[in-house]
């Protein structure tokens, strides 16, 4: 009778071995998502737009923000044995001003166990030199991509960083101090030019690999994306002498900047 009882449990923890075994087991042709979560942040505290306070840079200068947008596009997943997965393409719109715009789900993510994220700030050649009428929802230039395309370049803003600061030039039209920073350029259509789009990975570390199941819980990462970057870091910028930057060479120094204002934060 004992015999038979120790046999019984013996093959009941093995069934449950086996339902584990399965569970875990990655099929590669199923497909699985992911979320993400962009924070927008002002150093160490949370971005608020049109703060009458304003945030300092580390020229001891005031900025106060009033629109903090940019692209996200061409994601990769990287597991853990190395492979890189390159997901559909997507292009998303990050706005300060919009909530939702700010946390979105990647799917169709096949199985696995994933160690990092790489991504595209900025919209890279291929679309920015397609016809106008196939580019849709956040590249629609008169659409939900209105304000981030300059019509005089042909190309798309990748980061627009705009506000007010004391120590700006005055503009005597407006009685204000303002400042402007949109910065793109895709390397040109026909020719050579600047060419400010940036590569991000961020490494999951610390918070160990992510794993994308079929029917499993949807992990998402939490971003943390710090405006004041784009004006601090490699360059910081003097607002006195640079209260603006469009298509020129002191966009580059922004573009080398903003690599520099996404971190990991957590993962849910």
């Amino acid at each position: 009778m004992n015999n038979k009882i120790v046999l019984i449990a013996a093959m009941v923890a093995a069934s449950f071995a086996q339902v584990g075994c399965n569970k875990d087991k990655i099929n590669p042709n199923e497909k699985g998502s992911l979320g993400l979560h962009f924070d927008n942040r002002a150093g160490n505290m949370d971005l608020t737009l049109n703060n009458a306070q304003g945030y300092n840079t580390p020229l001891n200068q005031q900025i106060t923000i009033s629109t903090f947008d940019y692209y996200i596009s061409n994601i990769q997943l990287t597991n853990k044995d190395g492979g890189v997965v390159t997901l559909p393409q997507t292009y998303h719109l990050v706005k300060e001003s919009d909530t939702e715009s700010q946390e979105f789900t990647l799917n169709d993510i096949p199985e696995g166990d994933y160690q990092s994220i790489t991504f595209l700030v900025g919209v890279d050649s291929a679309r920015s030199t397609m016809p106008i009428a196939d580019r849709t929802g956040v590249l629609d230039p008169a659409g939900a991509g209105a304000g981030m395309y300059w019509s005089w370049n042909s190309g798309y803003i990748f980061v627009k960083l705009e506000g007010t600061s004391p120590q700006a030039p005055l503009d005597s039209a407006t009685n204000t101090r303002p400042l402007y920073y949109h910065v793109g350029g895709f390397g040109g259509y026909s020719s050579t030019t600047i060419n400010n789009l940036r590569t991000i990975t961020l490494p999951f570390g610390s918070n160990g690999d992510v794993e994308v199941r079929k029917d499993g819980e949807v992990s998402k990462l939490h971003i943390n994306v710090d405006a004041l970057k784009v004006i601090s870091g490699t360059t910081n910028v003097d607002f006195s002498t640079n209260p603006v930057a469009h298509f020129g060479t002191f966009s580059g120094n922004l573009a080398n900047n903003y690599t520099q204002m996404f971190v990991l934060d957590h993962i849910h």
